[in-house]
């Protein structure tokens, strides 16, 4: 069985009927996940290259998470920031990493001109973030993982009520980690797990795992710089003081 088939769509945009390629759900199962939930596959295609779907007409790009329609001032929004300069290509087919980011990118711009939620423009920036993390990438990929924290943090100020709020936190946590801002870091892992409000298990779990990365990494910076061990030295030598404490 292909990993791949073929599913129609029909633009919000321009209402343009196109094909755009699909993964079969036994070929989604990740090997393993990062701890910003960034998946990793045993087969070539990768299913995070075929979220977005790019009408090969109009060059609007959108993901399952995006609007439903358009209205007409949104249209117009699209077609003067974007539309306007786009020559037809296709991404229906099997895509490459580089085709991929261009899809993601292409989604992005759509979700901007025609004012997405900020859940979809996160979730957007977090996957390019990935697809540089892919690549190995790592200017670029803490780029937009700051990129997609704002977002995050937006959402939570917005739609926190609604979502589930300890993955969220955890996540906006979890990004602070990664870009090398701890101390928030910390302050988002320990809301999470002082917050009684919270029963998610697993959010609670992960939060105290990375709250303890962030102690053991401080320790091993300090023990470092003091040449008390055999650990290599934080970049610049020097201690880096973090709270661990909430």
């Amino acid at each position: 069985m292909e990993p791949l088939y073929q599913s129609k769509i029909e633009c919000i945009c321009c209402e343009m009927t196109f094909t755009t390629s699909r993964v079969r759900p036994s070929f989604k199962k990740a090997t393993k996940s990062d701890s910003d939930f960034c998946g990793y596959y045993k087969s070539e295609i990768n299913p995070d290259y075929y979220v977005v779907r790019v009408c090969p007409s109009c060059g609007y790009a959108t993901t399952e998470n995006g609007l439903e329609r358009l209205s007409d001032l949104q249209k117009k929004q699209y077609h003067e920031r974007i539309g306007s300069r786009w020559q037809r290509q296709e991404y229906g087919g099997e895509r490459s990493v580089t085709q991929a980011m261009r899809c993601y990118k292409l989604a992005l711009l759509s979700a901007q001109a025609v004012g997405e939620k900020d859940r979809v423009i996160a979730g957007l920036l977090h996957h390019i973030a990935w697809l540089y993390r892919y690549e190995a990438n790592q200017h670029e990929e803490k780029r937009f993982l700051r990129f997609a924290l704002q977002s995050y943090i937006r959402v939570y100020e917005t739609e926190g009520v609604s979502l589930n709020n300890a993955k969220l936190m955890y996540l906006i946590g979890e990004l602070y980690r990664r870009i090398g801002e701890e101390n928030d870091a910390v302050r988002w892992f320990s809301r999470v797990v002082n917050d009684k409000k919270i029963v998610d298990a697993a959010m609670i779990r992960a939060s105290r795992e990375q709250w303890q990365l962030i102690r053991e990494e401080a320790e091993a910076r300090r023990l470092g710089s003091s040449g008390e061990s055999a650990l290599p030295e934080s970049d610049n030598g020097e201690e880096k003081s973090i709270s661990t404490s909430a």
